[in-house]
């Protein structure tokens, strides 16, 4: 089967499932998809009444040859389905262009054997496990974090349906975290104000009025980094902009090198105001090498292959001079 046809083949049977489940047990669509994505992982029809009419759908979900990354590529089609239809703006996940392409800094990062790799705010894992299909060293292990009830039940069902082993975690991420420290942190960061401004006084960086949730969890994920260990974060442009009494610079002063920040193509957001870049630090630790220059650049158009191309061979040349 070509590639087209087993993406197309995997979604329908997603779609029709978590559709014959929606209607009959009156749940969203997402909660659906969960529903049906534990059927075809656990082999058990939960849904006793509509037994006949899944069955046949689920009998040639599984086909020879597929791999994860074409399971993960069909369940985030039906998952943008439903995200449509639930139109919460926490519910976003980020765009595979994106993704892979944080997956490709991770590929440059010279991580040590059986690293530990963590996702803070794991959504619905499609950042997590576009980092699990496409690195080239795979981890020891791999960690998830999510405070949200419906997305850590999208997570858990996008990684089993795809066979990966994940451990997530039901919770608040800026609260104390019952995980051993990662060595590279992958996280798509929410951009807002935390909603707990008490225990957001905890942080150094959440002491103002208006304690922001990018930023704290910037200063979390450093506390749960292993020492030398990597921090790379989908970041709001205006990040040091909003920096406004320097705290989030004097944190990263102290504690990490900033490695690089690559600014992202407006073209990928629909908002030029949401447009983002990626934030590349790495947490201090005996004997890191600090770059003479951070990379610092600003990513032309995807469709543009002749500047990216010239853009990948200057980032491929300072990752090989200051790795």
């Amino acid at each position: 089967m070509e590639q087209s046809q087993l993406l197309n083949h995997l979604f329908e049977r997603l779609d029709q499932t978590a559709s014959i489940i929606e209607q009959h047990e009156e749940v969203s669509y997402l909660e659906a998809l969960c529903l049906t994505a534990d059927n075809i992982t656990e082999a058990t029809i939960k849904q006793a009444d509509i037994k006949d009419q899944l069955e046949p759908l689920y009998a040639d979900f599984f086909v020879d040859g597929m791999r994860a990354e074409d399971i993960r590529k069909a369940f985030q089609l039906a998952l943008l389905k439903g995200m449509k239809q639930a139109a919460q703006p926490q519910h976003q996940m980020t765009p595979d262009g994106i993704a892979i392409f944080m997956s490709y800094l991770l590929n440059k990062l010279p991580l040590p054997e059986n690293y530990r790799l963590l996702d803070p705010v794991v959504g619905s894992a499609n950042l997590l496990t576009t980092a699990l299909n496409h690195v080239d060293k795979r981890p020891g292990q791999a960690l998830g974090v999510e405070i949200d009830d419906l997305l850590i039940n999208t997570a858990h069902a996008n990684v089993t349906l795809q066979q990966q082993d994940v451990e997530l975690y039901h919770q608040d991420a800026l609260r104390p975290l019952l995980i051993q420290p990662a060595d590279v942190v992958v996280t798509d960061l929410p951009v807002g104000t935390y909603y707990n401004k008490e225990h957001a006084k905890s942080f150094m960086l959440g002491k103002s009025q208006q304690p922001y949730s990018h930023y704290l969890l910037i200063e979390q994920s450093l506390n749960y980094l292993n020492p030398s260990g990597y921090f790379i974060g989908l970041v709001p442009n205006n990040l040091f902009e909003g920096d406004k009494d320097k705290q989030l610079h004097q944190l990263l002063q102290s504690q990490a090198v900033i490695l690089g920040l690559i600014e992202l193509p407006e073209s990928l957001f629909k908002d030029t105001r949401h447009a983002k870049s990626i934030l590349l630090l790495q947490k201090n630790g005996q004997g890191i090498k600090r770059p003479e220059q951070a990379l610092l650049v600003k990513l032309p158009s995807f469709k543009n292959h002749e500047a990216i191309a010239n853009i990948m061979e200057k980032i491929n040349q300072w990752f090989k001079h200051n790795m």
